[in-house]
Order: C-alpha cells, then structure tokens, then sequence
C-alpha cells in the first residue's frame, strides 16, 4: 500500500512487516527505534506506547500492557483499557492522550544518511529540496446541492432525507451524523469552503474527500508519493472538477512527496499556500510502515501548527476500533437483542454453550452509559490499531488547545485494501445479517465530506463535556454500535454466511 496514499492499491515500499519481526530494510525518515540487538521491532514499540499512555491514569493497566508477552494477540485488551480508563473525567482522557503521543514521538527515530536522531529534530530540520506549487483547475461548474451516490441513484432532497431517517432507524448512523447532513445540504454555499485550503494528505485515498470536494469547487492541496500514475489520475480528477488542485512539484517537474522521509519539505510547501489551511489526514499503510507514515504526519501537524496556529486539522476514525458510545446506543443495542428472530435465539444459545461464551454475546450489559463499543478486528493488527489511535490521540489533544478538529468515525467501507483480505471481505459481506450495512467507497467518501464541511463551518461541531462525547458525536459506524451483538463475537459467522457472496 502507498504510504502516503490511503488504501491503494499499490504495494508498501517497505513491504509488510511482522509485529514480532525485525525491520530489516533499507529504511531512511521515520523509523523504529533499535533495539540493543539492533532489531526495530514493532511489538516493543507498540506495547510502550501503550503502556506509557495508560500509566498516568492507569498504572495497573500499564503494568499489564508492559507484561503482554504476545502483543499481535495480546493487544486488544490493553488498546480497549486506554478507551476505559479515559471515562473518569475529561482530563484523564487527555492525559493517556497526551501521554501517548509523547512516548511515541519521544521513541521513534529519523534515520538519515549521517546516522539517527530523535523525531523531535523535525520541528526544525531544513528542508533538502524546494517544492513549487503547480494549479490544475477544473471546466465543470460547481454542484450547488448536496447529493449521495448510493446503490446506482443519485440521492438528494426529499430522497436524501428519507435515507438518512433510515439509516438512523436501523442504527446505521447516530442521529447527530444525519442532523450533521440535513445541515450542510440546507447551506449548500458551503460546499466550496470559501476561504480554505484543504491539503489533503494521501491525495489517492479511496476514502479520502479529494473527488467531493474538487467537484463542489473547492482549493485542495494534494500529497501523495511521487508516482506517475496516481498523480494522472489526481490531475484527470482535478479537470473534471470545478476547484483548484494545487500539487507540489520539484525541480525535475516530478508530483508528489514522500511523507516519511521529507516532512521538512512538505511542512514549508503547505505554509506557504494561500487561505485558511486545513490538514487532512488520510494516510495509510500496509503493516508497519503504517504507524511510520502516522507518526510523519503527526511530526508534521506539530511543525505546520507552530508555522500557522490557525490550522485546522481532519481525520477519519475506523468504525473497526473501541469507542464509548451514548447511552442512547446501549439501549437500541438492547431491545435489538431482546426482539431478535426466536431462529437466532435457538440457534444462539447452542452456539454460545459450545464456543464457552465467545459466539454472538450480546453487545452491552443493559443500562450502561456510556458503553464501550469494542469493533477491534484481530486481523488488522496491532500497527493498525496504534496508527488509527495517534489520530484520535491528536485529535483530543488539539481539540482542547483550541483548534479546529473534524473527526468523525467512518462507515465500514468495501475499500481495495480490505476485500483483499479473503476473512474480512468475507465477514462484510455477511455482515447484513447482524444489522451492520458496508457501504461502497463512493458513498463513504462523499458523506464523510459532507460532515468534514459541516465541522469546518461550525468549528468542529457542538462543545462536548468529555473527549468520548466529541469522538461518538455524528458517527457513520455502519451499525457495528448498535447490534445486537458484541461485533467479533458475531464475526466469524457473518464471514462464514458470506463465504459464497465474497468469492462471487
């Protein structure tokens, strides 16, 4: 997978790496750190992090975290305890936040051709090369209304309204997501975020809002590694649009940056561009390079935020994650599991005796706020978990300094990156049969801008007493909060059930 691109197709330049294995290549930026016998293993360095976060709230938690001998196997728990030891107060939350991103910014290294130095040398570091801004400007003329692509149709108005009071009914979205929605298409002014740049960090993102917003008539700036290829794509994209992509280009006329390893010149290059700045971050990775890239893009947020202090920043949260959810969720989770088929509880009860109490468990104890959501996917693995948790980490840190943050959980999405994997293409595509909708890539995405426009309009949504309320509030989770069942208990058969559909 590109490394600066989200969910390409492309192979991770520095191929996959075990957790448990040493980082052996080639490897120059951001980097591991060595362990005394040289290795850059991934595991320790996760199963810190961790640790370090839990530790000024939670030093039991810590402890076991630091004691976790397996930690590709072992990890949920302790991720899921940093969403848990958070719920006492606001400002423990914070706290394993801030403690978080110190130890990962404190560990890892930036590898050069005169040896290593800490990740804090970033900040300052010069940059090797210029890059000059390059405008492609699109012949289409702006879209004046919102309107969703789903299932062949082009929703809007009345239409578009009627799907969202579905979704909400069947616990596919939060009701805050549609009013979020409802919002935007009753201002469709909005659209174009006059007055913004949006750079938008992993340009060729399947999930990303580059499309959607290039066609509402938007200024974006685009990153994403220097490959021909993509970069026609991006240009195609920009044409057809009605905004203004600006790309960075070097001397040789090449597009692109490598994020990992020149995050001193991409900082300067989106400093320099006009407007409001808006950091999007949509990056992804196979494997470890994956928390490399996170951990980049969070060395450059710190640097781009002291150039200038009233950028705003984005992200999108993975519904495949542990969240604490209203009250309100818990609740319709409840009755769904008190009203399901008398099928599923005949067959539901034999199941739960035979796998000791593993297979399709009810989501929540009954009456709890706020519950905890546990979505986590074992086979996404740990430097997954930790990469999509700096994000949220920096979001809450961000959010209560003042800035402007748009963070909002995305559905789960039938993106190339996942139906590559036979288990998890196969678990979504049964996933319909425990109440939960995957949504294709061009639905997601538009939707997804939507709500990125609507908390650029409102900075970052309504005031939440708890960083918790802020991470739940206007979630498009796909229905993984409101199930009837606890989502990796029902997993495993929803990829059996749809076994035959995935193939075909």
């Amino acid at each position: 997978m590109s490394a600066a691109g989200a969910r390409a197709p492309q192979p991770s330049p520095a191929g996959r790496v075990g957790q448990d294995r040493s980082v052996t290549e080639e490897q120059r930026g951001v980097v591991f750190p060595a362990g005394p016998d040289g290795r850059r293993s991934t595991a320790t360095l996760g199963r810190a992090v961790i640790a370090d976060a839990l530790r000024p709230v939670d030093p039991t938690g810590a402890r076991a975290a630091e004691q976790e001998t397996n930690w590709r196997a072992g990890y949920l728990p302790h991720l899921r305890r940093t969403v848990e030891a958070g719920l006492s107060s606001p400002d423990a939350a914070l706290q394993i936040a801030g403690a978080g991103l110190d130890s990962l910014h404190a560990r890892m290294r930036v590898a050069g051709p005169d040896g290593e130095t800490d990740l804090g040398a970033l900040q300052t570091a010069p940059a090797a090369r210029r890059l000059r801004t390059v405008e492609v400007t699109g012949d289409a003329e702006p879209e004046r209304e919102l309107s969703l692509p789903y299932r062949g149709a082009r929703l809007r108005g009345d239409d578009l309204h009627r799907r969202l009071v579905a979704w909400v009914d069947a616990g596919v979205i939060e009701p805050t997501c549609a009013a979020a929605v409802r919002t935007v298409a009753d201002h469709p002014e909005w659209l174009a975020l006059p007055d913004r740049t949006v750079a938008v960090l992993g340009a060729g993102a399947e999930m990303g809002p580059l499309t959607a917003l290039l066609r509402w008539g938007a200024r974006v700036a685009a990153v994403d590694l220097p490959r021909p290829p993509l970069w026609q794509r991006v240009r195609d994209t920009a044409q057809r649009g009605a905004g203004a992509l600006l790309l960075p280009v070097a001397d040789d006329d090449a597009a692109g940056a490598d994020l990992i390893t020149e995050v001193p010149e991409v900082a300067d290059w989106l400093a320099a561009l006009p407007s409001s700045p808006v950091l999007g971050n949509y990056v992804y990775a196979d494997g470890a390079t994956n928390v490399r890239v996170s951990t980049a893009v969070d060395a450059l947020t710190r640097r781009l935020t002291d150039a200038r202090p009233e950028l705003a920043l984005a992200f999108l949260a993975t519904p495949t994650d542990v969240f604490a959810v209203p009250g309100e969720a818990v609740d319709h989770s409840v009755a769904a599991y008190a009203s399901r088929p008398r099928t599923a509880k005949l067959v539901g009860r034999p199941l739960r005796t035979l796998s000791a109490g593993r297979l399709l468990r009810r989501a929540y104890v009954p009456g709890t706020d706020p519950g905890i959501a546990d979505s986590l996917v074992p086979q996404q693995g740990p430097n997954y978990a930790l990469a999509k948790r700096l994000q949220r980490w920096r979001a809450s840190v961000a959010r209560a300094a003042g800035s402007t943050v748009s963070m909002n959980v995305a559905p789960p999405t039938r993106t190339r990156s996942v139906v590559k994997n036979r288990a998890l293409a196969a678990a979504y595509a049964g996933a319909h049969r425990f109440g939960v909708e995957v949504f294709e890539p061009a639905t997601s995405n538009v939707l997804m801008a939507a709500l990125l426009v609507h908390d650029l309009h409102t900075g970052g949504g309504p005031a939440q007493q708890h960083p918790w309320q802020d991470e739940a509030h206007a979630a498009a989770h796909g229905g993984l909060w409101r199930t009837p069942y606890a989502p990796r208990s029902a997993l495993g058969l929803a990829a059996v059930l749809g076994l035959g559909a995935a193939r075909g």
